[in-house]
């Protein structure tokens, strides 16, 4: 019996072969925790070790052992594949005749770059309760911020209707990405089942970084065909991700994000291949921006290698290149709207990026972008006889704020202060399908919900009080909780527009959306650093953002988002690594596995360019997941021009820097 977000290829406990340390290999459910440790430590099993494949490069030669000999039996993968392989994964986007833009170029450079395995390191770990009945049925209160879909996939790893689990919405602490799969739910209700007790689960947090469903380590191999004048020919990307164990827990099986790392470029010839391959190391799944940080760490620092090939300035040469409004992508997509040259104009003149520095002191420009895709939302908006306005939705909170900005979009249409609001979280009972959060889609998919159903409301009351008052609703408009007529400023509350109708107002709000959006929210970031040549130590100086977004609902919830993800991004850069020795993870606690803390968080400027253009309510658009993606190149960026060393594996540590100023890197 397997599971998983898309591809089902991982087993509910391990099915005679364990793939990885830390894989589920019997459960144990008792009264209290230390009963339960007691039992698994009776527990015998006999293992005949096998020899590990931890190289992705390794798993892709044809002598290499097949991890997942009945692949090919799989329910969810996303392409087919003649043959079962390792690279479960083998995709392809771009444009034009790639050999043929790389003979027109003047010059040609190639580099290869690492990027590391890490964790989303939120504070809570995964938990569930499952309370299962006799018939197969549960009631599940878990911390997923999809529920909907976690329910279908148990449903159908079981084998059951899915009508028959209810899933309660849970408020989630911390998410980024890795939120989103079942993980131990179909073990917690297999429990259940068999006490006939409900079954409550919380993971230690060193099983979290163990076992739980961290970013993919990437290799990125990346060549650049360009005219003498610095114009972009061709470019080629070639992502090999280490997929670890198992691919159950991608919501589509493979990475988005590498279609989009040649960047916010105009190339008239471009090729982006991405293959995924088992290994015998921890699963990896989401983590904030899939797949992009890899992929713009290797573009960005690209982008600067390759001006200096030429000899152009790094900002020219970017400048010269970028995509204006309407242009198509690297991969052949219209951006209708797109500011990224106004973007990194900002962070140049905000960062004083051209003024003099000491010595040792670098500055580094790297650009990231983001486009929304797809996402399906519920909100239901009630009015009462009393006059009170309830807001209610399946979607789950997971920090960032979403109930926040349903509210604030329904009050605005209905003219009430957002505290006057009640809010209900509804389980899935509540409708046939709801997406939940990720992807930087919650205020645009639940935004446009939340703004259809305010609109619906607003024209019940309208039309209610229009034909009390024998007026027509162009002539009434909503103000101060209240219908107002414009000339006579006759009043009449929502309570008293309830009583007239004799029942309750209430209407849903339904927003749905395939595909990705046509406006790219752009970033731009300048990393300033200071590198002690004796040691290597890497002083952050100053970070700048500059970002061009769509119209700011709440901009305290926005600069959050900048500012953690500009954190998330710095983790990513200089610290974080989960250390895989042997095949066991080696860093299973925060004492060795370094977040950064607010030591750490260099002096931060912000620019924020609102344009009222996007896909949101009111013309917003995204910013969860720009912040974090340029980071890693701007600071690589930034220590090249202070010391002369190029980094092209991350994280970039003062060992690394004191290895390579000394020859030995």
């Amino acid at each position: 019996m397997r599971i998983g977000r898309r591809i089902y290829d991982m087993p509910i406990l391990a099915d005679g072969v364990v793939r990885f340390i830390g894989e589920k290999v019997a459960a144990v459910a008792a009264e209290t925790e230390e009963a339960a440790e007691r039992a698994v430590d009776l527990i015998e099993v006999e293992y005949e070790e096998l020899e590990a494949l931890l190289d992705p490069l390794e798993a892709l030669k044809p002598s290499a052992p097949l991890l997942h000999p009945d692949l090919l039996s799989y329910r969810g993968l996303p392409n087919k594949l003649e043959a079962p392989s390792n690279a479960y994964i083998q995709m392809s986007w771009g444009k034009g005749d790639i050999q043929a833009g790389f003979q027109q170029a003047d010059v040609i450079v190639e580099n290869i770059f690492h990027t590391q395995l890490v964790h989303q390191a939120y504070i809570e770990p995964h938990s569930c309760v499952a309370k299962a009945d006799p018939s197969g049925g549960a009631e599940i209160w878990s911390c997923s911020k999809t529920p909907f879909a976690v329910r279908d996939q148990l449903a159908t790893a079981v084998g059951i209707p899915k009508e028959k689990l209810i899933f309660h919405p849970r408020v989630i602490g911390g998410d980024f990405g890795g939120k989103g799969g079942p993980m131990d739910v179909p073990v917690c209700y297999f429990l259940s089942l068999k006490s006939g007790r409900p079954v409550k689960m919380v993971m230690d947090y060193d099983e979290e970084l163990m076992a739980g469903n961290p970013r993919h380590p990437a290799m990125i191999k990346v060549k650049t065909g360009v005219k003498k004048d610095g114009t972009i020919i061709a470019q080629h990307m070639d992502f090999v991700f280490d997929s670890g164990a198992y691919g159950a827990m991608k919501p589509v099986g493979y990475l988005i994000g590498p279609q989009n790392c040649a960047g916010p470029y105009k190339i008239a010839n471009c090729l982006i291949e991405e293959r995924i391959v088992y290994t015998n190391k921890v699963p990896c799944g989401h983590m904030r921006s899939p797949g992009d940080p890899q992929g713009f760490f290797a573009n960005e620092s690209q982008m600067n290698l390759v001006a200096k090939r030429i000899g152009m300035d790094p900002v020219e040469f970017r400048r010269k290149n970028l995509m204006r409004d309407g242009d198509v992508s690297p991969i052949g997509h219209s951006v209708t709207h797109i500011k990224a040259v106004e973007a990194l104009e900002k962070a140049i003149a905000l960062s004083g990026y051209y003024k003099p520095k000491p010595k040792n002191v670098g500055r580094g420009i790297a650009i990231g972008e983001w486009a929304t895709n797809g996402g399906e939302g519920n909100v239901f908006v009630k009015i009462d006889e009393k006059g009170t306005v309830t807001v209610s939705s399946p979607v789950v909170e997971q920090g960032t704020g979403t109930y926040t900005v349903i509210c604030e979009v329904v009050a605005e249409e209905l003219k009430v202060s957002p505290g006057a609001l009640r809010y209900e979280s509804l389980d899935t009972t509540a409708v046939p399908s709801d997406g939940g959060v990720g992807g930087s889609r919650a205020t645009r998919v639940y935004g446009n919900a939340a703004y259809e159903a305010a609109v619906k409301v607003k024209a019940e009351l309208l039309g209610v009080a229009a034909q009390s008052m024998k007026v027509s609703p162009d002539d009434l408009i909503l103000a101060d909780a209240r219908i107002v007529h414009r000339r006579s400023k006759r009043r009449m509350s929502y309570a008293e527009a309830v009583k007239t109708k004799g029942s309750p107002i209430s209407v849903r709000g339904y927003y749905q959306q395939t595909g990705k959006t046509h406006e790219a929210s752009i970033v731009a970031q300048v990393a300033e650093v200071q590198v002690d040549s004796d040691t290597g130590e890497i002083k952050l100086r100053q970070m700048v953002s500059a970002h061009t977004t769509g119209t700011v609902i709440n901009p305290l919830m926005h600069q959050g988002q900048i500012e953690g993800g500009l954190v998330f991004g710095l983790g990513y850069a200089l610290t974080e690594h989960l250390i895989v020795d042997d095949g066991k993870v080696a860093t299973a606690n925060f004492g060795e596995y370094k977040i950064p803390n607010i030591q750490d968080i260099p002096p931060l400027k912000t620019a924020v360019l609102e344009m009222a253009s996007g896909p949101g309510p009111y013309n917003s658009m995204a910013i969860g997941e720009t912040s974090n993606v340029p980071v890693a190149a701007a600071l690589a960026n930034a220590v090249e021009d202070a010391v002369g060393l190029r980094i092209r594996d991350l994280p970039i540590t003062s060992e690394k820097v004191f290895r390579g100023l000394n020859g030995r890197g």
